[in-house]
């Protein structure tokens, strides 16, 4: 009887122990930046099903679009959105601006589309250093308006920081932020102190590499093992630094140190490497783009921190999914993004880790096809452009061919677009034909008419591939929410418990 009392008690405590435990062992995630200063930006829904097919977890995006909030709907990928740095002003001066900037933008979204996190403007320290005043402000505003719609716990509130508020990030343990903006920089630090928020920072190895006239050598900006000779090392912790991202992250910890702030996660909200530059940015190259993100991902991966922090991850964002064509500056300006916007990848890339990176995009994942409600004219146009000067193979659809029928325009045209979409995609080739064409990830493929691409060889109107059983507790199944590094911590905790239940002596 009295282990019949105890029994439930007991239970309770042991199960919000667990609790607890898994609260507290989240592995390290990757997400990627979505921007869209691209002349064929596609659409949310092609976004989506990209992101899903590759179990991408988390993404930011730069502003609170509402036709992508919509897309990200049901599908438990966390999203970050963003106040723009237009936006704060009348936010800070106005709290009624930020009750309805969260009411439009979040309140009308959640729970269908899973929101996490607002990022207050970006880098509003050196862009729009006006602004600098009043940020703190309307973090505040931001923050109480949450509070009002009782989504204050869910989805937490930052402003992203560039590493030039931190003049001097080498060695790590001197840095210190900028004393032109002490003033801003510890009412974000209360701020997020007081929230449990988080410290948004972009951290940028190209930049600290090709500014620093040589200082460091490529391979420590790339993630590359150094000699014993070469290794970077701090002269006044004696901490090794096996990359320039860990030392930069280190440095904002140090940093909020020196304030008298500690324990307040950084979060990298941009980091990267462009595949591309102009003659002058050599270190711009495929090779080394790739470079950066593999070893990148597999670094934050293994769910440590940096070497004055190891038993904090470092939460990474990825800039940027597309390569943005319409951005002005130099060319690298351009070409930060691992997929072409036709969806192809720049580079291959898996954003699980690993060494045996399959290209992001996946292989034969997208098909391009005639959009249902073109106009017959245009596809016409299309489809003989796409069989004559795109060099696309249309024999298949020929009269007594296995594509021939039915025999319509529509039809046509969908397999000489794909056949050209398949062949050039790799080359920047797009699936636009005067906005008549639109990528799905649905083979086309029917009957005995195989469309290129597909996986299919007997044909058949496929649906898209599984993506996965989503968890219970909510996110990919695949996105582990304990690393197996932690198993080793729970299981003699879970075999414990087992043995007291089977036991009950023990208790009494």
């Amino acid at each position: 009887l009295r282990f019949q009392m105890l029994l439930p008690r007991w239970f309770a405590e042991a199960i919000l122990l667990l609790i607890s435990i898994l609260a507290s062992t989240n592995a390290a995630f990757i997400g990627v930046n979505i921007g869209t200063d691209l002349t064929n930006m596609p659409s949310p829904s092609d976004i989506v099903t990209l992101l899903k097919s590759r179990q991408i977890t988390h993404v930011r995006l730069y502003d609170a679009n509402s036709h992508m909030l919509k897309a990200f709907a049901n599908t438990s990928i966390e999203v970050m959105v963003g106040v723009t740095n237009d936006e704060i002003l009348r936010i800070g001066r106005f709290p009624s601006a930020a009750a309805s900037w969260v009411n439009k933008n979040v309140a009308a979204y959640v729970p269908s589309t899973n929101i996490t996190a607002i990022a207050v403007g970006s880098e509003v320290l050196t862009t729009t250093p006006h602004v600098a005043p009043i940020l703190a402000s309307a973090l505040n505003n931001i923050h109480k308006a949450l509070v009002a719609s009782n989504l204050n716990f869910q989805v937490k509130v930052s402003s992203p920081m560039s590493m030039d508020i931190m003049p001097k990030p080498f060695p790590p343990s001197t840095s210190t932020f900028s004393p032109s903006w002490n003033t801003t920089v510890f009412q974000l630090l209360q701020f997020l102190k007081n929230t449990g928020s988080f410290f948004m920072l972009n951290a940028y190895p190209y930049y600290g590499y090709t500014t620093a006239n040589g200082i460091f050598p490529l391979d420590y900006a790339l993630f590359k093992q150094l000699s014993p000779v070469k290794q970077i090392v701090d002269p006044n912790t004696l901490l090794h630094y096996n990359s320039m991202f860990d030392a930069m992250v280190d440095a904002a910890y140090y940093s909020m140190e020196a304030l008298n702030f500690t324990k307040i996660p950084v979060v990298v909200t941009e980091t990267g490497w462009p595949s591309f530059g102009g003659s002058d940015e050599a270190a711009a190259t495929v090779e080394n783009a790739e470079t950066f993100n593999r070893n990148l991902i597999n670094r934050v991966l293994n769910s440590s921190g940096p070497p004055s922090q190891p038993d904090m991850p470092i939460n990474t964002y990825i800039y940027e999914l597309y390569n943005e064509d319409k951005r002005s500056g130099p060319v690298s300006e351009r070409n930060w993004g691992v997929l072409f916007p036709n969806g192809t990848s720049v580079y291959p890339l898996s954003l699980s880790g690993g060494s045996d990176s399959a290209p992001l995009n996946g292989s034969s994942s997208l098909f391009c096809v005639a959009k249902a409600d073109a106009d017959d004219d245009k596809l016409q146009d299309g489809l003989n452009w796409a069989c004559g000067q795109g060099r696309a193979n249309c024999a298949a659809i020929q009269p007594g061919q296995a594509c021939y029928l039915p025999n319509d325009v529509k039809s046509h045209a969908s397999f000489a677009y794909n056949d050209y979409y398949q062949k050039m995609k790799s080359a920047g080739g797009t699936c636009d034909f005067d906005g008549t064409a639109i990528t799905t990830a649905r083979d086309p493929s029917y009957r005995t008419c195989a469309y290129t691409g597909s996986s299919n060889a007997t044909g058949g109107n496929f649906p898209p591939p599984a993506l996965g059983p989503v968890s219970p507790l909510g996110g990919n199944a695949n996105a582990l929410i304990i690393s197996v590094y932690h198993l080793s911590i729970m299981a003699p905790l879970a075999l414990t418990l087992l043995l007291l239940l089977l036991q009950p002596d023990r208790l009494l």
